[in-house]
């Protein structure tokens, strides 16, 4: 006796198909939507472009090379962080960036030619900033601040 099985339909249908095409669509027109409005600014990238010129420009003055600073600037549509002859740029969607030197009141905008900050041959923050954090506040869509210490290390949040 040889037993018979029945063919199997298997997989979607025409129609299936067609309705999760249009599912994906409606999706992913809405997250347009929604990525669209949303601020390109980015305050973490901020900070990494900040500890990567930092860091290069301390690089730059343990190995004795004259170019050992780093120049912040603020232009209308971006902020640069420029050191070692690179560029790092991040756009400012309406963002603002000031600076004060930790234990002093109150913040100071950055200044139309750019702010300049040298490091010695140890790394560190040097004149006319000698052993003093700098802290920077980034205020836009939310507030965000910055610490540069006296050793030259970026994180997020106040000097202490």
């Amino acid at each position: 006796m040889a037993k018979q099985f029945a063919a199997k339909a298997s997989g979607f249908t025409l129609v299936e198909l067609v309705m999760v095409i249009i599912l994906i669509g409606v999706l992913s027109a809405l997250g347009v939507g929604l990525f669209s409005r949303s601020s390109a600014f980015s305050p973490i990238l901020a900070t990494q472009q900040l500890a990567s010129a930092t860091l290069l420009a301390q690089q730059a003055a343990l190995a004795g090379n004259p170019s050992n600073s780093v120049v912040i600037r603020q232009t209308p549509n971006a902020f640069e962080f420029e050191a070692a002859g690179s560029l790092f740029s991040i756009r400012r969607e309406g963002a603002s960036l000031a600076y004060q030197v930790a234990n002093q009141s109150g913040p100071t905008s950055i200044p139309n030619g750019g702010l300049s900050i040298n490091f010695d041959s140890m790394g560190r923050l040097a004149v006319p900033f000698n052993g003093q954090s700098l802290q920077f506040q980034m205020s836009g869509d939310s507030d965000f601040t910055l610490c540069l210490s006296s050793l030259g290390a970026v994180y997020q949040g106040p000097c202490s």
